[in-house]
């Protein structure tokens, strides 16, 4: 999320947490659009060093500032991002300066491809005259945490302070971690249930596809995505695999009451972030937060609560699919390439609904945490994650060969699923690759992942 929302309005009522999110419905005959995310990790070329926030990451948000004229999010005196008033894209930071492009709602993802062209064309001078590179892996594969910049935004500090008491990794999860996510469309309750559903059972074979993180502390960490791991024991009250979305009576209402039972972090009060972590949603709804006597909830203290909610499918007045690892730029069209294709057709979702109808929350479960560690040969039911993988690709192909939408070549968005296929036929994601290389041409150092994993 590139900025913390900012509406005022009052909320009085609970019917009123729900309807926020109902207004993301979309009318059947409205385009359904795709809003792609990605974060990057930078670093100095010529040390491989992070790059610090004073001098590095400030300097090339107002490098962008200047080449595309977009207007300047801050946080105090800080300079922390920037977005396109005229609709498009914004910029932000990750805790521990990961630099996020968090893309336009568009109506295809050639489009999405122009936006991803477009940003790292404007990006690249810029990063190239201050000695910046980016990673294409999920986790910085080098430095401590300890050595890991921090970026100068109050709800990352209040979060650093709230993370260890929740979980063993939150604070790599912040700081060392990087991930591509694509944001979908509902067109009524149902629809919402139906996706989520198929989205949350089918992220793990989404990590699997794009495990691309087996290096921590400069060496192999012992699984293909040490970021999907790194989840697993962050904060439990708020990630995880939503085993409610799959019972009877799931809604925008069942959602909001989960929502409502997750501690809060901060609420913001003009420029100033107050620490209210751990403290409930229902007390401030109802002016009696202890820490802010008398504040009551308003439009902006609820969109930015649903924003620290980290589940592998996250609902707003969109979804967001989060399973997936940063990686290279092909890796970031064939996310939402994957999704439209099967949220986006009515033969493909239903294909997707009928694979996973019969998992357990147990089987749902043990394949979220078999999927960091053996990728592509976790097993679901006597099937692997593989082929698992190869029947949702074919169910996309499908779904979008029937969505026709050509591009200026006459290609249809068929052309973006080609990394993922080539990956899940030969049964090695780009972590397998990537290790390999490590034992075989790298010498045992991750040193060479600064000069051949990068965008």
């Amino acid at each position: 999320m590139a900025r913390d929302a900012n509406d005022t309005t009052p909320i009085t009522s609970r019917r009123e947490l729900v309807a926020w999110l109902e207004a993301g419905e979309k009318n059947p005959s409205e385009p359904l659009l795709i809003g792609t995310e990605h974060e990057k990790i930078p670093f100095y070329a010529a040390t491989h060093a992070p790059v610090p926030y004073e001098g590095g990451i400030r300097a090339l948000l107002e490098g962008l500032q200047a080449a595309q004229g977009w207007s300047p999010i801050c946080d105090r005196d800080a300079l922390i991002g920037l977005y396109d008033e005229t609709g498009g894209g914004a910029i932000s930071l990750e805790p521990g300066g990961q630099f996020e492009l968090s893309g336009a709602p568009l109506t295809d993802v050639h489009a999405t491809k122009a936006e991803c062209d477009a940003h790292f064309e404007a990006l690249r001078p810029i990063a190239g005259s201050l000695g910046i590179r980016f990673l294409d892996l999920a986790t910085s594969p080098k430095w401590s945490r300890a050595q890991t910049p921090v970026m100068p935004k109050q709800r990352y500090g209040i979060m650093s302070a709230y993370m260890p008491k929740v979980g063993g990794h939150g604070l790599d999860m912040m700081f060392r971690t990087a991930t591509i996510q694509v944001n979908l469309d509902f067109t009524g309750e149902s629809d919402m249930v139906r996706k989520l559903r198929v989205g949350l059972a089918l992220q793990p074979i989404v990590t699997a596809l794009f495990a691309n993180s087996p290096f921590i502390d400069g060496k192999p960490a012992g699984v293909m995505s040490k970021r999907s791991q790194i989840w697993l024991d962050t904060d439990a009250a708020r990630t995880g695999m939503l085993p409610f979305a799959f019972e009877e009576g799931m809604g925008f209402e069942r959602y909001v009451d989960y929502a409502l039972d997750v501690p809060m972090y901060f609420v913001k009060r003009g420029e100033v972030y107050h620490d209210v972590a751990g403290a409930s949603f229902r007390d401030l709804l109802e002016g009696r937060l202890a820490r802010l006597p008398g504040e009551r909830a308003t439009i902006s203290d609820w969109a930015n609560h649903l924003s620290t909610i980290f589940p592998e499918v996250r609902l707003k007045t969109y979804l967001e699919m989060r399973g997936a690892d940063a990686g290279p730029r092909t890796h970031i069209t064939a996310l939402p390439a994957l999704f439209a294709g099967l949220f986006y057709d009515a033969v493909a979702l239903d294909a997707a609904s009928e694979l996973i109808k019969d998992w357990s929350a147990e089987d749902r479960a043990n394949l979220r945490a078999e999927a960091p560690v053996r990728a592509l040969e976790t097993q679901i039911k006597g099937r692997s994650a593989r082929e698992i993988a190869l029947d949702i690709l074919g169910f996309s192909r499908s779904g979008l060969q029937r969505r026709a939408r050509l591009d200026a070549g006459g290609f249809d968005e068929t052309i973006y699923l080609e990394p993922l296929e080539t990956i899940a036929q030969e049964g090695r994601p780009l972590a397998a690759q990537r290790l390999e290389s490590f034992h075989m041409r790298w010498g045992g150092s991750v040193e060479p992942a600064f000069e051949e994993c990068v965008m």
